[in-house]
């Protein structure tokens, strides 16, 4: 009975966090509409606030000029978008690139203290309503700010997420192929999200708030984005998300980069946990705590483990011969584990076989959730780090 036990508890738990909270909150929005009568999403409106962009570069020097001309070619009046480059610590010609537009602000100190810092840093400078942040090594959709803005016509709005693309290429190996595919699929569950109730967690590399609900992060916050998003939510604030907002990107180069960034978060998800911990009590933020913890903290914490728990307890159940079903099931698990194996194997002979690679993907995320925990508690993992390198095509 125990294994029994915790052979259905581990399943319910991997399925629960991968598949069976986005079927949930699908339904919980179908009826939400039904009952609404309508579906509650904002229209296109003539909003026209100010703008400040703030975009952090650091040794950008070779895609930067790309950078400044997606800027500026941007859907919105040049009167009310104030452009803001920060260039802390940058060491190549970045900065000098970008003092040659005078439509450009900079702000540039040599000392590199990481991107919580230069944020922190940048909205000193910062005059209007609202501020989108984005990276340098991103591209933005030209209808990008007005996408972005015409939700703060909400006055519950606090943020808006917009959404990360990754750029599909033929020559892409297992980080091109996994991580698209993984974006693919948060994005249709930041979707529901947002409309049920609020987003939990925005990508850094495009996320907008009000100025005036900003929290200046302590500067050791590893994934500030996150951390940030669910701040201004705690306040009585919601998060919106907008596909039709975007940032496009490369793959990471290769999967020992994609690793290195995975384990980044992993360790920063830990560290979120403990700045966020209010969000665990579900008497106090029910619909929040609800989504704080069915779509992140189950595939922080007791998923990896529960694939763990899963394999072992279907082992012994058909040792102990308790049924074909678990056998049956068993016999399943390994030809996962298999696939995912062989994904590994082509991946490092660049072999493109990309069914391969989805579960070889969905493996080496969860083993970077337990060495990004080791390096939580060892406190290896700084806000100031290497970033991975990527395809550098867009």
């Amino acid at each position: 009975m125990m294994l029994k036990s915790l052979f259905w508890l581990s399943l319910f738990v991997v399925f629960y966090s991968y598949l069976g909270y986005g079927i949930l909150i699908f339904l919980l929005v179908r009826i939400k509409r039904l009952l609404a009568g309508h579906n509650q999403l904002p229209e296109q409106t003539d909003f026209e606030p100010e703008v400040a962009l703030v975009i952090s570069a650091y040794n950008e020097a070779g895609y930067i000029e790309k950078k400044i001309q997606n800027s500026l070619d941007l859907d919105y009046p040049a009167d009310k978008l104030k452009l803001i480059f920060i260039t802390d610590g940058s060491t190549d010609q970045t900065p000098d690139i970008i003092r040659k537009y005078d439509r450009l602000e900079l702000l540039h100190k040599p000392e590199r203290r990481g991107k919580v810092a230069a944020m922190n840093r940048a909205m000193q400078f910062v005059r209007t309503p609202f501020v989108i942040f984005c990276d340098a090594n991103t591209l933005l959709n030209r209808e990008c700010v007005r996408e972005t803005v015409k939700h703060y016509a909400d006055p519950k709005v606090g943020g808006v997420a917009g959404e990360k693309k990754i750029q599909a290429r033929e020559k892409d190996k297992a980080a091109g192929a996994g991580e698209g595919l993984y974006w693919k699929y948060e994005s249709f569950l930041k979707k529901l999200d947002s409309e049920f109730h609020s987003v939990v967690g925005a990508a850094g590399e495009l996320f907008s708030v009000r100025t005036a609900v900003f929290h200046e992060a302590s500067e050791d916050t590893i994934i500030e984005d996150f951390v940030q998003s669910l701040q201004i939510c705690k306040d009585g604030f919601v998060i919106r998300y907008e596909p039709k907002a975007y940032a496009i990107e490369t793959a990471s180069a290769s999967m020992k980069e994609e690793q290195k960034r995975k384990i980044r978060i992993s360790a920063g998800a830990f560290q979120a946990m403990v700045i966020l911990r209010d969000l665990f009590n579900i008497f106090k933020y029910p619909i929040l705590s609800f989504q704080f913890i069915s779509h992140r903290i189950l595939r922080w914490t007791l998923c990896p483990l529960c694939l763990f728990i899963f394999f072992i307890s279907n082992l012994g159940l058909v040792y102990y011969k308790s049924g074909e079903i678990y056998l049956g099931i068993f016999l399943l698990q390994l030809v996962f584990y298999a696939v995912a194996w062989t994904g590994w194997i082509f991946a490092n002979h660049n072999i493109r076989m990309k069914a391969f690679y989805v579960p070889y993907y969905f493996m080496f995320m969860n083993l970077s959730v337990f060495l990004g925990f080791f390096r939580f508690l060892r406190k290896r993992q700084t806000a100031v780090w290497e970033k991975a390198a990527r395809h550098q095509d867009v």
